[in-house]
């Protein structure tokens, strides 16, 4: 329902004539001078003939200057139309009212707020300003707090929504016990279906109901002990309703001042100890820490696990099924044509190093696995990722070992500038040549373009290092 606008009332002096008295012209001058931050005595056209500056920092920006100029000349372009208006109000019959412009001014614009209004009977206008900079600044270091608190609520409610979910999501049985009144404020859906409660049906329970009678006191006394220390060990008890045994831990924490305990039930297996067998192949897939990912023979991924979707930085396995491999995974027109030589050449490939491309922008060192599995639409191919971007990288084994900076800058005052260049030059490009040889299974027309050069260029580099003879067919 709206509420009605209630007219802001204005009241003026009874007897204007008589309140103030006689004032001198000079009197009247100060006391308009005084009444703003800028008093200008304008003609009905809007020159300014004087102007009177009671703010110093506006004399700073040369407002006394402008004696002589048009008034609207010194606004900036969108004020202007203002100005005619407060011009043609003061020399009318409208009500002043005040009106805010801005100046263009030495240094900047400076907002104004103005009121005009004839004086006396002469054809003389007075303008009385009020600098707005002041409030302006205020209006705007508003804002910026406005906004900072507007993102720090999203922030907030999107940690809520993350916590929210995990909290429901995750299978082991949890709940959120209010420490002073011991009664469940949250339970999550874990904890529902194993106490057979319907959704939200434990809230505002006693936590003690979750445990059976006999073994109650036990129970409140486990929660008295974890919030006096830290290092309490799960207690073993009997779930209410003959729901069987489970081991409950209980951890102290607070939350807005208040204490809080987050209780967490891990059901015991049966007498019986054979493990369940409820898992399937899938599951266990989905559940792999290494990415795993199934694509036709054209590289169309089919299905994928939660890993590579991570890896891939996707939102879900629906946006990447249907999509190349290739997207994400190696060099582009490298590594995937010499995995899939091997793999159609030899049925599988092992441990090949390759990168791997987010759809954010990360790139990831990975080894990547894979073997050829038939369907019923034919061919498709398996591969098994592994992030090895954090592996301790292995010391060399045998073979030259390559100069430190310290070992190099040795040899100043040994060898001149241009044999140590040479030495170096010639050793990292051994180097190279002897990782792309071990890269392509010693391949080395597929060697030769990853390392940008043709045959005969890296056959002559070959010959020069010892790293192999040319055989028939090579020249």
């Amino acid at each position: 329902m709206n509420k009605p606008i209630i007219p802001i009332r204005k009241t003026a002096f009874s007897a204007p004539d008589t309140m103030p008295g006689s004032l001198s012209a000079e009197v009247a001058a100060s006391l308009l001078a005084a009444v703003g931050d800028v008093t200008f005595i304008l003609s009905t056209d809007g020159k300014i003939l004087d102007v009177a500056v009671s703010q110093g920092d506006l004399a700073n920006h040369g407002f006394a200057d402008w004696i002589g100029e048009s008034w609207i000349d010194t606004m900036t372009v969108e004020s202007r139309p203002k100005v005619v208006e407060m011009l043609a109000s003061a020399a009318g019959a409208t009500p002043a009212r005040w009106r805010q412009v801005n100046h263009s001014a030495a240094g900047g614009d400076v907002p104004v707020r103005y009121l005009v209004m004839a004086l006396g009977e002469r054809d003389r206008l007075i303008a009385i300003g009020r600098d707005m900079r002041g409030a302006a600044a205020m209006q705007q270091r508003l804002l910026l707090t406005q906004q900072s608190l507007e993102r720090d609520y999203i922030r907030l409610r999107q940690a809520e929504t993350r916590y929210r979910l995990l909290f429901d999501m995750t299978s082991e049985p949890v709940l959120i016990v209010d420490a002073v009144t011991r009664r469940i404020r949250e339970a999550n859906t874990a904890a529902h279906r194993l106490l057979d409660a319907s959704d939200g049906a434990l809230i505002g329970n006693p936590i003690a109901t979750i445990v059976d009678p006999e073994h109650r006191d036990d129970f409140i006394a486990h929660l008295g002990a974890a919030e006096a220390a830290d290092d309490v060990a799960p207690v073993a008890l009997r779930l209410s309703d003959r729901r069987g045994e489970a081991r409950i831990s209980v951890k102290p924490f607070r939350q807005a001042r208040t204490p809080l305990l987050i209780v967490r039930i891990e059901p015991v297996s049966s007498a019986t100890g054979e493990p369940r067998l409820d898992a399937t192949l899938s599951d266990v897939i989905e559940r792999m820490p290494d990415a795993f990912v199934l694509v036709d023979r054209d590289l169309v991924v089919l299905t994928a696990n939660a890993a590579f979707v991570e890896l891939a930085e996707m939102p879900s396995v629906e946006r990447v099924t249907g999509l190349r491999l290739g997207m994400w995974l190696g060099r582009p027109g490298i590594d995937l044509e010499l995995i899939l030589g091997q793999l159609r050449e030899h049925g599988s490939v092992r441990n090949v190093a390759t990168i791997l491309r987010g759809s954010a922008g990360a790139q990831e060192e990975v080894e990547i696995s894979g073997v050829i599995a038939t369907m019923a639409a034919g061919e498709c191919y398996g591969f098994t990722i592994r992030n090895v971007a954090r592996r301790l990288a292995a010391p060399p084994a045998g073979g030259d070992v390559p100069r430190s900076v310290e070992q190099l800058t040795e040899l100043v005052g040994r060898m001149s500038l241009k044999e140590i260049v040479r030495e170096s030059t010639d050793m990292i490009e051994r180097l190279c040549i002897e990782a792309a040889l071990a890269y392509t299974s010693d391949n080395r027309a597929s060697a030769a373009e990853i390392l940008g050069v043709s045959r005969q260029s890296l056959y002559s580099k070959l010959h020069r290092h010892g790293l192999g003879n040319l055989v028939p067919g090579d020249s």
